[in-house]
């Protein structure tokens, strides 16, 4: 098949065409014009299919398969240019050979769903093309992004006198800016001098949180080892006591506490440490307490679950990541930092070619100082779009929705015999694990025999469900629980009867195994 009639027909005008005929050669305004046109009608046709529940979640190829090329689509690069038209079936293929991460049964992951309005401000953000170090290249998106960052900071409850915060790449580096900065505070020389000029530190986050606490420690020179994880509850929640106890064991080592990472939403369980606690905790230890609030923040958004985060308001720094519960396309990630102007003294090196202190403008809106980063994406303009066009009561709705469709997937379970919860109690997230007991293990008693065959279950079934691609949902083993499913739910277009499809999926791949 060639590439035109894989397309459906395409403007004759760009057939013969390559990129050297586009702008900003001169006169090529026309053909520009029409091969934007038809990567937007292979957009439009995309989005249009990816709501209907007929169209597939993923067409899956082992690597092998992809990189040695499918009807015509190759990953390899050639010396020679190739045409415009070549280059339509390239990104139509590209989307037909990825995961439609938007389609309302896919819950494999924290961050799903398509957002129209997010994208149009992706499309806006590209076009614009411009980079988040100074105001006299990026004016209109620093205003922006200190006017989200103050509206996200009003809802974490600090005042308009401190607050300060930088969108980051990923909640992983917001995090890690949150260790970064309370090793700052407490050694400022660190600076300068390295960490050979302190103590050596301890931090402390549960044993359910956030891989990347551990990954900051072994990226910032304090080492994995001084990452004391402490005890969660069997709903996965820090346990307070457990947390006083590893504070005082850490002293008598002769280690210097000094951070606490709180979890607000937890990556398999979405459950929520109690702040207030640890923040008691903190203050009469005098540590830094941050909250990896990276899948939990979009709850404050929400007048019924905003109260699962109460005690938020009390720390020093929160990791928030609308590309999760509010849907803005990836990546949108912030950390938000109580102390006004700490995110430029930790960071400021002062490089002449870019942040001059005699420009004609009020420097302190240049904010490329306060990063770890030089250039950085724009991420805030879609965010912003978003929140104009849904206002806080859209970003509710749809938080509240995803919330909901968790209850009555729990609510589902619950009442079946073929399926088994990981823990009883309602989920506080949109979080649901759950294991799936094909007839075969139905009457074996609980014990190791009945854990070594149903650890390989859900594997087997997400390996069919895979190779079928008509839904898609994530599996792990935690602690000394064996493989279960963890469905998540961000994505505002799914409905009751994903759910309902999806666990008539799971039986239809696994009740003979």
């Amino acid at each position: 098949m060639d590439s035109l009639q894989k397309l459906g027909g395409i403007n004759a005008i760009i057939i013969s065409h390559s990129s050297s005929d586009l702008l900003p050669t001169e006169g090529s305004e026309e053909a520009s014009r029409h091969f934007l046109q038809e990567i937007v009608n292979i957009l439009l046709a995309y989005m249009c299919k990816l709501f209907k529940r007929s169209t597939k979640v993923l067409d899956f190829h082992h690597p092998h398969q992809l990189k040695e090329g499918l009807e015509g689509f190759t990953l390899e690069l050639s010396d020679q240019p190739e045409n415009l038209e070549q280059l339509l079936v390239d990104c139509r293929d590209t989307l037909k050979y990825g995961v439609k991460t938007g389609h309302p049964r896919f819950f494999n992951q924290l961050s799903s769903g398509l957002d129209i309005i997010g994208l149009a401000g992706e499309w806006l953000t590209s076009t614009a093309n411009t980079n988040m170090f100074t105001y006299e290249i990026s004016p209109v998106f620093i205003l922006m992004e200190e006017v989200v960052l103050r509206k996200m900071m009003d809802m974490l409850g600090w005042s308009n006198e401190e607050g300060d915060g930088i969108f980051c790449p990923g909640g992983t580096v917001s995090n890690l800016y949150s260790v970064l900065l309370a090793r700052y505070h407490f050694f400022p020389e660190v600076k300068s001098r390295g960490m050979s000029a302190i103590p050596r530190l301890a931090m402390f986050t549960s044993s359910h949180s956030h891989y990347s606490i551990q990954k900051s420690a072994a990226v910032l020179g304090i080492g994995t080892e001084n990452v004391l994880l402490v005890k969660c509850d069997e709903r996965g929640k820090m346990i307070p006591g457990e947390l006083e106890s590893s504070i005082a064991s850490a002293k008598d080592r002769g280690l210097y506490p000094f951070y606490v990472s709180a979890t607000a939403g937890t990556t398999v369980y979405g459950a929520f440490d109690p702040l207030n606690d640890i923040a008691d905790i903190c203050e009469r230890h005098g540590l830094w307490m941050h909250v990896d609030a990276a899948w939990g923040g979009g709850l404050l958004m929400s007048k019924r679950h905003r109260v699962k985060l109460q005690g938020i308001d009390r720390s020093s720094s929160v990791t928030w990541n609308p590309h999760k519960m509010m849907g803005v396309p990836l990546q949108c990630a912030t950390l938000l930092v109580r102390k006004k102007g700490f995110l430029q003294e930790c960071n400021q090196l002062c490089a002449e070619y870019l942040f001059q202190p005699d420009k004609h403008y009020d420097t302190s809106y240049d904010t490329g100082d306060k990063t770890i980063q030089c250039g950085r994406h724009v991420d805030v303009f879609k965010l912003w779009l978003m929140w104009k066009a849904k206002g806080m009561e859209g970003f509710e709705s749809q938080i509240n929705k995803c919330l909901e469709n968790a209850e009555y997937l729990f609510d589902k379970l619950k009442n079946r015999t073929d399926f088994l919860l990981v823990f009883e109690s309602k989920p506080e997230h949109s979080n649901v694990c759950f294991w799936y007991l094909p007839h075969s293990l139905r009457n074996l008693p609980p014990g190791c025999e009945r854990d070594k065959k149903l650890h390989a279950v859900a594997p087997k079934i997400k390996a069919k469900m895979m190779e079928e691609g008509l839904t898609m949902i994530g599996y792990q083993p935690l602690g000394n629980k064996v493989n279960f499913f963890r469905c998540v739910f961000s994505n505002s277009a799914t409905q009751r009867e994903d759910v309902d499809f999806l666990l008539d999926e799971i039986v239809r791949l696994g009740h003979d195994l």
